[in-house]
């Protein structure tokens, strides 16, 4: 295609990665990874946005190269061919959609609760998260179209509160509450980028915008800079204007709520209920999105064989996909608390990263990539897993577990599909998983 025929610029590029990084997820992370980090969490923003960016240098080069495919299961199937193991990388790149979607149900639900004054209580916290859930799911159901047309709407109100917010916390910060001598220990910013980096995943999409941006190997990687410098400076600012404004305490015991609490000191109540109410704005418009990529994830991979066909065979407008990810979702939100479903959602899509990057080294000469580039991404994303699991173990091994254990179910899965549809993967047939995303946004 003619480079003059191309319909995404640089600058539209930037635009779907910041949209699809800035929203509900700094509402649920920015207390969960302050209680690791505390006041020096701002550092941890950081640091994680630049092992994002290493990683997206890594990812836009294999998006260049494989433009029509987008997706990371299409790059691993490129290395490493059509097998068990690739085949559960799919797997499991869908049941991190299904933890995504309980983070923001979760988020929801903590906010809605504080909104309303029972943010104590768990029950009503699970409550308000079920719902959103329940009441999106069913509004997919029905096949309310319009509603999409909402997340636009929603995105930019969200930017919009998020810097004005930023800009006025930082006005009427307490600068003694930033001083060094408060910082936590080295380790603690460390531990806590495995969080932090979970913030940025939506920069992924911008590599599925390869097939339409003009010279996509220099256009893609620019666009993934850009997005995540910009994506940076606001959540460093929303870090330094909540730290700056509460005690560490303050925020350990609202961090499910941080940002909207944090209101409180430069605008009352009526700070902490705009920011509540622009929370249950962005996390409904997140779910609504995830929802319906999840729906359309599991479709794709019926049509490869990867998942049983009752996932694709109609239900009122929808899918029956859709109301296995519903159930799924609802049985995570009940057993998991937020700091755990943010983790293993990280580690999760850390470690997907990581077998991407080692599979780009077989491929570096096709894609032109900078080796040391390729290496440097696969050691950050691994040395930010290993350093949140020596973390997490010392008080539970919980987490460890858990991301075996998803990590085994997804192998597991697989397994018993391949076994009992006698099925391959065909390069061909991969559209890729966050091509959907892509899709969805630009759909708008």
């Amino acid at each position: 295609m003619d480079n003059s025929t191309k319909k995404i610029s640089l600058w539209s590029a930037v635009g779907i990665g910041v949209g699809a990084m800035i929203g509900a997820g700094i509402f649920a992370l920015i207390g969960q990874a302050g209680s690791i980090a505390g006041k020096a969490v701002y550092i941890s923003f950081i640091i994680g946005a630049m092992v994002a960016a290493i990683s997206g240098y890594s990812l836009a080069k294999l998006g260049a190269t494989y433009p029509a495919a987008g997706g990371i299961v299409e790059y691993v199937v490129q290395a490493f061919g059509t097998n068990i193991f690739t085949g559960g990388i799919s797997v499991m790149l869908y049941l991190s959609s299904i933890i995504a979607l309980a983070l923001l149900s979760k988020a929801f639900g903590s906010y809605a609760a504080a909104l309303f004054s029972v943010k104590d209580s768990l029950l009503f916290v699970n409550i308000f998260s079920l719902a959103s859930v329940f009441i999106l799911g069913t509004i997919h159901f029905i096949g309310l179209k319009k509603v999409v047309k909402f997340e636009n709407f929603a995105t930019i109100l969200t930017i919009l509160i998020l810097i004005s917010f930023a800009v006025a916390g930082l006005w009427h910060m307490k600068p003694e509450l930033m001083a060094p001598n408060l910082y936590p220990t080295p380790n603690n910013i460390f531990y806590s980028i495995a969080i932090t980096f979970f913030s940025y995943e939506g920069f992924r999409i911008i590599t599925n915008t390869a097939e339409d941006v003009p010279n996509p190997g220099k256009t893609v990687p620019r666009a993934i800079f850009i997005s995540i410098l910009i994506t940076m400076t606001i959540y460093t600012a929303l870090s330094i204007a909540v730290f700056g404004n509460l005690e560490v305490n303050e925020v350990i015991q609202a961090k499910d709520y941080a940002l909207a609490e944090a209101a409180k000191p430069a605008f009352g109540m009526a700070g902490f209920t705009i920011i509540a109410i622009a929370a249950l704005f962005s996390t409904s418009s997140s779910i609504n999105a995830v929802l319906y990529a999840a729906n359309n994830i599991t479709y794709q991979m019926v049509r490869n064989g990867e998942l049983p066909g009752f996932f694709a065979k109609p239900i009122g407008k929808t899918r029956e996909g859709l109301v296995v990810t519903v159930i799924l979702t609802s049985l995570l939100i009940l057993f998991l608390n937020i700091l755990q479903i943010a983790a293993i959602g990280s580690i999760s899509l850390l470690f997907i990263h990581a077998v991407t990057h080692l599979g780009h080294l077989k491929l570096v000469k096709i894609t032109r990539a900078s080796t040391i580039m390729v290496i440097l991404a696969l050691l950050s994303t691994l040395s930010v897993i290993v350093l949140f699991l020596i973390h997490s173990i010392k008080d539970s091994y919980t987490i460890l577990f858990l991301f075996i254990g998803l990590f085994a179910f997804s192998i597991l899965i697989e397994l018993l599909i391949r076994l009992i549809t006698n099925r391959k993967v065909e390069i061909s047939k991969h559209k890729g998983l966050f091509a959907l995303f892509n899709r969805f946004l630009t759909k708008q």
